[in-house]
């Protein structure tokens, strides 16, 4: 494995900072150096949040990722805006359609764009596993850590009285994950 530098980011009551928790804890899980770098405003909902998450086979010098992301994901535009810059010649870009797009054109990227607001509304009534949407495409567009490392995180994350909510991050992974093997 070579090392995944992927940064998440949107405001905060997204959910970003609890994608990259989990996609750090899989990594953990796996035997890999991880590290997990949160960052966010003093409003508990609607400010800014984001989160660098390194998963790699070597020791991390940093865990604040400055350029050569393999991957940013962008929950809405402002997020979208601040972090496209950072991804690395060959990175992905994965945009939540519903709210971010980007406006520039970027030929040394790969760009996916996933509804997921949307798709989490039709599936789940609210856009509130938009996030895992987001993070089974991110799986499927890098392979930073193994789907079923992903299944294990969720066990640890939403342990005890959260176990309730395992079943639909499952299902929204899923449908993440799937739409992003099928995107064109």
């Amino acid at each position: 494995m070579n090392t995944q530098r992927i940064c998440c980011a949107g405001f905060g009551g997204q959910g970003t900072l609890s994608m990259g928790k989990i996609l750090a804890y899989a990594g953990m899980l796996e035997g890999h150096e991880v590290s997990w770098c949160p960052s966010y405003g003093p409003e508990m909902r609607g400010g800014t949040a984001n989160c660098h998450v390194i998963v790699s086979d070597e020791p991390i010098g940093s865990p604040v990722i400055t350029s050569d992301a393999n991957c940013v994901i962008a929950m809405n535009q402002p997020s979208l805006d601040k972090f496209v810059d950072i991804l690395g010649d060959g990175g992905v870009l994965i945009a939540n359609a519903d709210l971010a797009v980007l406006k520039e054109d970027r030929s040394n990227i790969q760009v996916m764009n996933v509804p997921a607001n949307s798709m989490a509304t039709q599936e789940f009534g609210s856009a509130k596993l938009a996030n895992i949407i987001l993070l089974g495409a991110v799986i499927q567009a890098t392979g930073s850590v193994k789907v079923e490392s992903i299944d294990d995180a969720f066990a640890h994350v939403f342990g005890g009285a959260k176990a309730k909510f395992i079943p639909d991050n499952k299902k929204a992974f899923e449908i993440g994950f799937e739409f992003a093997k099928n995107y064109k």
